[in-house]
């Protein structure tokens, strides 16, 4: 039974979705497979490119704050999915051995019109870098089950 609802998401809360260190090896992975980019492979060639050396593959980024936020918030929630992702901004490369940090705030949150048994809460997901500065941000609003379906809909609407 997820403990987080609809509900208990408040606009300006903030949380905390755990952290990890990004390896040379998942960053040249990752792009192997799927953004073969020079500075994504190879040392010597990102050292050429403005980015002065390997970093991580902004859709990498993407793909490790799904996974810190799936581990450390969402599984103990009622979330449904997400109609869309209303913006992604790579603010600053992720580069090899570096810790990063990700965290949800609540911009908005939103019942649905026309299903009782859920809402929208409107958040920015944002990875931190090792200078406690956002290196990627996310606006997206997901779904998520209601504790009680007989709320009005013009509640946030």
């Amino acid at each position: 039974m997820p403990r987080l609802h609809w509900e208990d998401f408040e606009p300006g809360q903030v949380t905390d979705c755990g952290a990890r260190v990004v390896t040379r090896e998942e960053i040249v992975a990752f792009a192997a497979e799927y953004d073969p980019q020079p500075m994504h492979l190879d040392e010597q060639a990102a050292r050429a490119t403005l980015l002065g050396g390997l970093v991580a593959s902004g859709w990498h980024s993407c793909c490790i704050l799904m996974r810190m936020l799936t581990d450390n918030f969402l599984v103990d929630a009622s979330f449904m999915g997400a109609p869309g992702v209303e913006e992604v901004r790579w603010l600053a490369p992720v580069r090899p051995g570096e810790r990063i940090t990700a965290r949800a705030t609540v911009l908005e949150t939103r019942a649905s019109r026309s299903r009782p048994d859920m809402g929208f809460v409107k958040f920015r997901f944002e990875l931190i870098g090792p200078s406690d500065q956002p290196v990627m941000s996310l606006v997206v609003s997901p779904m998520f089950g209601r504790r009680t379906a007989t709320a009005s809909p013009e509640l946030g609407a």
